[in-house]
């Protein structure tokens, strides 16, 4: 056996062994991972000798995670969160800086390079494993989330002028401002040309690659931008990752953006678990017990006084307590681009080699202990607030107020596309209801349109009472995660266990379990595709649409216990359901898409007629225009400056009409 094959098979194994303990203990795969490094690395089992192959790909497990949160902070997202991101985490990076160039030149006696150095590799925090974690625990979205991800953001933006900085000050002293000068000049130089011309071209190339209706070729074209991009950054001295971030942040404007995101899932999990391993391989555990007690003072120094500085600078800005505890301990280990600052120190030889093991030491015992400072702070965040919405009297106070004039509504948690279809169905039956949701984007563009949406996390009890649980007469649960559906089914057994609460699963595999947990009623997402599946081929073969349509009907009959009564009475009424559900077969739910017109766009001072989006199979479902939305708007009616045109149809449509409306016919 070829000995690259043979390493390769036992990396494999050892890390499907260490993963699958690591889940059998409850404990984050990021451990598993980096302990499989210590194990096999160079200071270990010495199976392998960490090489720069191997930190080439896993390298390329930082891109792809990179280009992941890219696809969540899009243009407009980013410019949103502007004064958090350049406000907070502009703060973070210069005062840790700052303290821990005081610390290593007035207690240590270093020069000011050494402390510059050690500075901006401590500054860093993880955006691999902070993101996984808040990702895993679903709190990317939360406060603590946003502000962790702002200064994890910054951070990563930071990366390449540091870079940039760290060679020059390798170089000597005396050719830093001509260096810097002109690293400077060249990064302007290119993220202007990637953001400015891509932005313009990526939506189109996507929407002639989307055409052809080929997921191998969408595959390879994602794969494309992402390295590309990424070795376009590089080439131009700026890091790999940064490449792949904006790769992310433009896609983030298309209509391709979930797509691209579960494509690319598995590449960026392997090759992401790849890079942990090399870290691991990075620590020396004989020098860490050799030098203990100076690795201990520096990972206490490091962990207590960056968490430190990341609390006092949250309070400041008035968070509560919990918030803040919190936030600073998501940002108290050391990061992946810290180790490459340090390392490129390193190499630049503005380290002494005993500094450079003891604070790498520390950075990567720093990092091990995360996940448990992570958890531990939730804890004990919770048990200081009792709930994170509990500080927020003006998040509460704004549903409160959505849901003051409503009574007899149903609560729809997540607004996603099946909270937007179930809204539907309630409007026609002029129904009220309050929609809850924490995606921000999806926030936003709800409220444009007019929609009763409100921001908020329905597992919070606060939540649910300004919603008015008290007077609801239903909920509907749309999670697509498990565990956020059992957490709302968990709080709404102990505040109003007698009301209807309609789940929305996966599979029916999870049926019993959340019917035990409260729910009146679940319905499985592939049984009901299959059921539709079924008929639709049924049909196909021949077979009268009205039996195939019956036997659909005694399935769901026996699966839906409320349902049970219509699906097998009221024959008088059983021509009229079944020629409703054949219609419903050959019929497509369409997507919805809100175009916010700009006053250069193409369609101000045109009407609805002139511009004729019928013919790409987009129909114009409404227009917002200064707060006040009108449905089914006249073809007369000429758009503005600042309208927003709600629009209903398929995908690609949608894209086609969106954009005619901005650059006009192509």
């Amino acid at each position: 056996m070829p000995a690259a094959l043979q390493s390769l098979l036992v990396l494999l194994a050892s890390a499907v062994a260490a993963l699958a303990l690591a889940r059998v203990l409850r404990l984050p795969s990021m451990l598993a991972y980096l302990s499989v490094g210590i194990a096999l690395g160079p200071h270990g089992a010495a199976y392998f000798a960490e090489n720069e192959q191997v930190s080439s790909v896993a390298e390329f497990g930082i891109v792809f995670l990179m280009f992941s949160i890219g696809l969540e902070f899009s243009l407009s997202r980013l410019k949103a969160m502007r004064h958090m991101v350049f406000g907070l985490g502009a703060a973070q990076l210069l005062v840790t800086l700052a303290g821990t160039m005081a610390v290593t030149i007035f207690f240590y006696g270093q020069e000011w390079r050494v402390g510059f150095a050690i500075g901006a590799a401590c500054a860093m925090s993880s955006t691999a494993i902070v993101a996984k974690l808040l990702s895993e625990r679903l709190e990317l979205h939360s406060r603590p989330g946003q502000q962790t991800m702002a200064v994890l953001l910054f951070q990563d933006l930071a990366v390449a002028p540091l870079l940039i900085v760290l060679a020059a000050l390798g170089k000597g002293p005396e050719a830093l401002a001509e260096t810097l000068t002109l690293a400077m000049a060249q990064t302007v130089l290119v993220l202007a040309v990637i953001v400015l011309v891509g932005q313009r071209l990526i939506r189109r190339w996507f929407d002639l690659v989307a055409g052809h209706k080929s997921p191998e070729l969408f595959m390879l074209n994602v794969l494309l931008v992402v390295v590309g991009l990424s070795l376009a950054t590089s080439a131009a001295g700026l890091s790999l990752a940064l490449g792949a971030f904006l790769g992310g942040m433009l896609i983030a404007e298309t209509p391709y953006r979930h797509q691209v995101e579960a494509d690319i899932r598995p590449f960026r999990d392997v090759l992401l678990g790849l890079f942990f391993v090399t870290v691991g391989m990075m620590l020396d555990l004989g020098f860490v017990l050799a030098h203990l007690p100076q690795v201990l003072m520096a990972l206490a120094l490091f962990i207590g006084a960056k968490g430190g500085l990341m609390l006092l600078l949250t309070l400041l800005l008035r968070n509560p307590l919990d918030v803040g505890l919190r936030t600073a301990a998501q940002l108290a280990q050391a990061g992946e681009f810290g180790l490459v600052l340090l390392q490129l120190a390193s190499d630049s030889r503005l380290l002494p080699a005993d500094a450079f093991q003891v604070t790498i030491a520390a950075m990567l015992l720093s990092m091990f202990l995360a996940p448990f400072l992570i958890a531990r702070a939730a804890h004990v965040g919770k048990r200081l607030s009792g709930s994170e919405f509990a500080h927020r009297a003006e998040a509460i106070h704004d549903i409160a107020v959505h849901a003051m004039d409503i009574r007899e509504h149903v609560i729809v948690c997540g607004y996603g596309r099946t909270g937007q279809s179930v809204a539907r169905f309630l409007s026609r039956e002029q129904i009220p209801f309050i929609a809850l949701d924490i995606d921000t984007q999806r926030f936003r563009q709800a409220q444009d349109e007019g929609e009763n949406v409100v921001f908020g996390a329905a597992d919070r009890r606060e939540v649910l009472m300004a919603a008015g649980i008290a007077r609801a007469r239903a909920v509907v649960i749309t999670y697509a995660e498990q565990p956020a559906t059992e957490a709302v089914l968990d709080l709404l057994r102990s505040v109003r266990p007698e009301v209807p609460v309609i789940v929305r699963t996966q599979d029916d595999t999870q049926i019993d379990r959340l019917k035990s947990l409260g729910a009146t009623e679940v319905v499985p997402e592939v049984v009901e595709g299959s059921l539709m599946l079924a008929a639709h081929t049924l049909s196909q073969l021949g077979v009268p649409i009205e039996r195939a349509i019956q036997q659909v009907r005694a399935t769901r009959a026996e699966r839906y216990a409320s349902l049970r009564a219509f699906y097998r009475s009221e024959s008088d009424r059983q021509r009229d359901r079944q020629s409703a559900d054949g219609d419903a077969l050959r019929r497509q739910i369409p997507e919805r898409l809100s175009v916010v017109v700009e006053a250069q766009s193409y369609a101000v001072g045109r009407s609805l007629a002139d511009l004729d989006l019928g013919r790409f199979g987009v129909s114009v479902d409404a227009l917002r225009r200064g707060g006040v939305r009108g449905d089914d708007p006249d073809p007369a009616t000429r758009v503005l400056g600042a309208d927003v045109l709600v629009l209903v149809g398929a995908t690609e449509n949608l894209s086609r009409a969106e954009q005619l409306l901005h650059a006009g016919p192509v």
